[in-house]
């Protein structure tokens, strides 16, 4: 097992929307064999055992899974956290879409957005609290 930390931005780009499906039941509960794994994926997704186990070796072999023997059977745990697969996402999102800029991505939500008077408090929170703190720089 390979136990140097994986770069999350790496690997978040590569993860594809069924290797995310299995990221999340595993950061949701984990270690778990890939038949604990298939249980919960499939139903809802309508995949058989086999294709569960192609996500999470593909999972593996780029450094988002670690895998440890147990007996005949293997455990498998995210090396990657939800929030730091969520952060590389949503970086890797803003640089794709909105060419590495914010803004204009904050003023997408804000004019097509369906915002309640608490979302736009929220925003209007957090908005100040960074203009504190980068005013202190």
């Amino acid at each position: 097992m390979n136990h140097d930390q994986p770069d999350p931005e790496t690997v978040a780009q590569r993860i594809t929307e069924a290797e995310w499906r299995v990221m999340e039941a595993l950061w949701d509960r984990s270690p778990r064999t890939a038949a604990d794994l298939a249980a919960d994926l499939c139903p809802a997704s309508g995949w058989s055992e086999r294709t569960v186990k192609t996500l999470v070796g593909r999972l593996v072999k780029k450094g988002a899974v670690s895998f440890e023997a147990l007996g005949k059977r293997y455990l498998y745990a995210p090396r990657i956290s939800r929030g730091e697969c969520v952060m590389a996402e949503g970086k890797s999102f803003v640089e794709r879409v909105f060419g590495g800029s914010t803004k204009p991505l904050l003023a997408h939500f804000a004019r097509e957005g369906e915002l309640s008077a608490d979302d736009i408090r929220e925003l209007r929170e957090l908005l100040d609290d960074l203009e504190r703190r980068e005013g202190g720089r």
